[in-house]
């Protein structure tokens, strides 16, 4: 379907879309919407920066219709700034309805959310450890839940969310429609589906497990003591309008700012050891640009939506090499093009063999003109057919 009106959303919904400057669907919202305003339970499959917000919000802001002062839709996700993400989108989408919309997450106090929940809420965005608390504290009740919305149940389960999930799942009622959407689908989550989704709709929109097209990326390698250098030699031979650079420990996050800043660049750190309202004015004055550079673990990596970032940098190979897909899909958004910059060091060569794998293809290699070598950078290694699985690093 190439128009949001044939997806056979609302008038007042398709007014919204107009005036967020939204031209067509996108496969995953062209494939899931009609599945959704049906009633059916979907199985949601696409890649990051895909539109998936968009696929589950609007069909359910239109099932819902108005305002019933109790909870009918919970949407769970895995971070507090996604959550701050899906709460923004319902309520931009929702701007022509009378609903309300609470958003429920830890690192604050609990005296807004309850006051929002007393006040009545239709949808409740989440985070599971907050309302668990609140849940036990009977400070919310899901028995009315009609909607049950899973965001990112890949990421949930990887940071360990299982059993909370699973009891806020059995919770809410067995009558109930329930959308699962996550970047993968792997074996622990069709066996979460297996139970809690009933008859559901597989909409797989991912072009393969492969990048955006509209990022350009490659691989810098280098000495590991060398990476602080070349981070700055990069940032400072590059045109970028904003940087973000992913980091696999706080540690390196708060160094590489010190770093950054040093030079100049207006910066911001964001990453779990940081407090809320440090890590909420570190996003919005990046999205403002007020900084030029945010720092982050990949507490950033999935699902927040800030537009006009031109560049991403990788200081580290990441882990997993969906977390790649993931991280480079920061920039390249709403059809814009982008950069992607990844730092390798020779002891990060299985976890890029394992990214070069799940592209089917090798990342270009490339060699910072003017920057002093100590060691000759390892240019000629491809590891897209490379056999070797890639085992975890000691940390």
């Amino acid at each position: 379907m190439s128009t949001f009106q044939e997806l056979g959303l609302s008038e007042p919904l398709l007014r919204v879309l107009d005036s967020c400057g939204y031209e067509k669907p996108t496969p995953i919202q062209a494939n899931a919407i009609p599945f959704i305003l049906q009633g059916r339970d979907v199985i949601g499959a696409a890649q990051t920066g895909t539109g998936k917000t968009a696929a589950f919000a609007l069909p359910t802001l239109q099932r819902l219709g108005s305002h019933a002062s109790r909870p009918r839709c919970l949407v769970l996700v895995p971070t507090r700034e996604l959550a701050m993400q899906v709460d923004e989108n319902f309520k931009r989408y929702g701007s022509h309805a009378d609903l309300r919309v609470t958003l429920l997450y830890g690192g604050v106090g609990y005296h807004t959310q309850v006051h929002s929940l007393k006040a009545g809420a239709d949808i409740i965005v989440a985070t599971p450890g907050r309302l668990f608390d609140l849940w036990e504290r009977h400070h919310v009740h899901l028995d009315s839940i009609e909607v049950l919305i899973l965001d990112e149940v890949d990421r949930m389960l990887d940071m360990g969310f299982i059993e909370d999930v699973s009891r806020i799942i059995r919770l809410c009622p067995k009558e109930r429609q329930t959308l699962l959407f996550s970047a993968t689908v792997e074996k622990s989550i069709l066996n979460i589906a297996e139970w809690a989704l009933r008859d559901p709709e597989i909409v797989d929109a991912r072009s393969g497990a492969t990048s955006a097209e509209t990022v350009a990326h490659y691989v810098y390698p280098v000495e590991s003591y060398q990476k602080y250098d070349l981070l700055l030699a990069l940032l400072a031979k590059t045109d970028f309008k904003s940087v973000l650079v992913f980091t696999r420990t706080k540690r390196d996050a708060d160094r590489i700012t010190e770093w950054v800043r040093s030079t100049s660049h207006s910066v911001a750190t964001m990453h779990a050891d940081r407090a809320q309202n440090e890590r909420a004015e570190a996003l919005t004055g990046f999205k403002s640009g007020k900084y030029q550079v945010l720092v982050a673990t990949d507490i950033a990596a999935r699902g927040l939506d800030v537009r006009g970032i031109s560049h991403v940098i990788n200081y580290n190979v990441p882990d997993h090499p969906e977390d790649y897909v993931h991280r480079i899909g920061r920039t390249g958004r709403a059809s814009e093009e982008g950069e992607a910059f990844t730092l390798f060091s020779p002891d990060e060569l299985l976890y890029l063999q394992a990214i070069e794998r799940l592209l089917c293809r090798p990342i270009e290699r490339r060699k910072l003109e003017g920057f002093n070598y100590r060691f000759a950078p390892m240019m000629g290694t491809s590891a897209a057919a490379a056999n070797t699985p890639a085992r975890r690093r000691n940390r």
